[in-house]
C-alpha cells in the first residue's frame, strides 16, 4: 500500500517534530559548553567499512545490515551506527593533521538495521551521538559519560543508572580469550546456534547474548577484569577516579561488552528503571584502534550514541515530554479583500520583529477564523474589518478575558509586543 510507510519507520509528524528539536537543542548546547562540533556524514557508506570497522563477526554486520550494489556494481550499505562514518570523515578530511584532540557531535543521524521493530528501535531510528579523537586520557572518558547524563537529565529522564567495564586491549585480551572459551568448551551445547558460531572468532560476544540459555550457562565465567594488563587496568583506575571526581555515581559490570567489534578499554551502558523494566538509553566506549582498521594513523577515540526515538519513549513514560510551544503569538482575522492586503503587511511586520504571526488564507467567515484562532490557542486575536479598517484602526481582542480595544493600526505593532512582553518575552517569541 502507497500510502503507509515502510514496516519499521515511522513519520516526524509537525504535532511532534518540536519534541525532535528541544531534544536536538539540549545535545548542541550540551556538546557546545564542551567544544564538540556538529559533523554530518553520508546516510550509506562503502560496506568494507563497516564490514573493517564494526566487524564481521558482530549480528550488525552479519543478520541487521542493508546492503546493496549500487548501478556502479559497488556495495553500499544504509549506515547501521554512526561511528565508524565519523571516523572515515576524520580520516579522509585529514583532521588528525589539526589540533586534537577533535571532538564532534551529531544530532538524529539515521541509523538503519533489519530487525524486529520494537519499542522506541525502529529498523529506521535517529542517534545522537558524539565521538572523540586523539585523547588518549582517562578524563575524556569520564566526560563523555557525563556529557551523556547531561543530556538526559535535562530531557527529563530520571532513574537514571551508569554501568561501566573495561574489555581490555589486544595485549591482554588474548589470555582472557583463551581462560573464556576453556570455561565455555564444556557448556557449548547449553549455548544457542548463533553463540556456538562465536565461540572460535569472538567468544567475548556471548557475554552479550540476551537468551536466556546463554545467561544460564556464562554463570561463573571468568571476569575479563581479572585479565586486565597494566595500562588498561591503570586506566579504568583513572576512569572511576574521574567519575568520582565529577560526582557522577556509577556500578561496574564486568558483563558488558557492547554489540560492535571496535571497542577497547571503557565500555558504559546508562540504563533507566520503568515500569516494564530496565531500557538502556545510552551506550558507548573506546576505539583505541579504529582509525588503524580503516587505513589511518593510529589514533585512540571514544563516543557514544542514544536513540531519539527511544529517549522521546521513556519520556512519555515517565510523563517528562515538554508542552507543545505556542503556534502564533497573535492571528489576524480580515473581512474584506484590502483588510486581507493591511494583514499579509503587518503580519509581516511582525515577524520581523519576532512576533509568530498568521492571517487566514482559506477564505473563512470571520466567526470561523475566531475559532480557528481560539483552538490553534492564539492569546491575541486583531480584527480588521468594517470603519474601524477605515479609519485607520483595528480591535485587539485578549482571548484570555474576551476583552476588545480599539487599536490605531500604526500604534498596533507596539502594543502586541507590549502585551506579549516586549522582545524578550523568552521562548514565546
Amino acid at each position: 500500500m502507497l500510502t503507509q510507510a515502510p514496516k519499521g519507520t515511522q513519520d516526524v509528524l509537525p504535532q511532534q517534530s518540536f519534541r525532535w528539536q528541544a531534544v536536538e537543542e539540549i545535545m548542541r548546547q550540551v556538546c557546545a559548553l564542551r567544544g564538540y562540533r556538529e559533523v554530518r556524514t553520508p546516510v550509506f557508506e562503502h560496506t568494507e567499512l563497516f564490514l573493517r570497522g564494526v566487524g564481521d563477526t558482530t549480528d550488525v554486520v552479519q543478520k541487521e545490515m542493508y546492503t546493496f550494489n549500487d548501478k556502479g556494481g559497488r556495495s553500499i550499505t544504509l549506515k547501521p551506527e554512526g561511528t565508524a562514518g565519523a571516523a572515515r570523515a576524520f580520516l579522509e578530511g585529514k583532521l588528525y593533521q589539526e589540533s586534537l584532540p577533535c571532538k564532534m557531535y551529531y544530532i538524529s543521524c539515521p541509523v538503519f538495521r533489519y530487525e524486529k521493530p520494537q519499542a522506541g528501535r525502529l529498523r529506521e531510528h535517529h542517534q545522537l551521538g558524539v565521538e572523540v579523537f586523539g585523547a588518549k586520557d582517562a578524563s575524556v572518558d569520564a566526560e563523555v559519560i557525563a556529557l551523556a547524563m547531561e543530556v538526559l537529565k535535562r530531557a527529563g529522564l530520571s532513574r537514571l543508572a551508569l554501568t561501566i567495564n573495561s574489555i581490555g586491549c589486544p595485549t591482554c585480551r588474548g589470555d582472557y580469550h583463551q581462560a573464556l572459551k576453556d570455561f565455555l568448551r564444556p557448556r557449548l551445547d547449553q549455548l544457542c546456534p548463533t553463540c556456538r558460531e562465536r565461540f572460535e572468532k569472538n567468544p567475548l560476544r556471548i557475554l552479550d547474548c540476551k537468551v536466556e540459555q546463554c545467561q544460564a550457562a556464562i554463570q561463573g565465567a571468568p571476569s575479563m577484569l581479572d585479565y586486565l594488563c597494566q595500562d588498561c587496568a591503570g586506566h579504568f583506575q583513572a576512569l572511576k577516579d574521574y567519575l568520582a571526581a565529577l560526582g557522577v555515581d556509577y556500578q561496574v559490570d564486568s558483563r558488558i561488552v557492547r554489540g560492535l567489534d571496535y571497542y577497547t578499554k571503557t565500555v558504559f551502558e546508562i540504563i533507566t528503571q520503568l515500569p516494564t523494566g530496565t531500557l538502556t538509553v545510552c551506550g558507548g566506549g573506546r576505539y583505541d584502534g579504529l582509525i588503524q582498521q580503516i587505513g589511518g594513523p593510529a589514533t585512540c577515540g571514544i563516543g557514544f550514541g542514544m536513540g531519539v526515538e527511544r529517549l522521546l519513549l521513556v519520556q512519555d513514560m515517565e510523563g517528562t515530554a515538554p508542552a507543545a510551544p505556542r503556534l502564533y503569538d497573535v492571528f489576524l482575522c480580515t473581512l474584506g479583500a484590502p483588510a486581507r492586503l493591511e494583514a499579509l503587511r503587518l503580519a509581516e511586520k511582525l515577524r520581523s520583529l519576532g512576533v509568530r504571526a498568521d492571517l487566514d488564507h482559506a477564505a473563512r467567515s470571520l466567526k470561523a477564523q475566531f475559532k480557528y484562532a481560539d483552538k490553534v490557542g492564539a492569546p491575541l486575536v486583531a480584527v480588521l474589518a468594517g470603519d474601524e479598517l477605515e479609519r485607520g484602526a483595528c480591535k485587539l481582542r485578549d482571548m484570555a478575558s474576551s476583552t476588545e480595544t480599539e487599536i490605531p493600526l500604526n500604534a498596533l505593532e507596539r502594543v502586541i509586543l507590549d502585551k506579549l512582553g516586549g522582545k524578550e518575552h523568552g521562548d514565546q517569541l
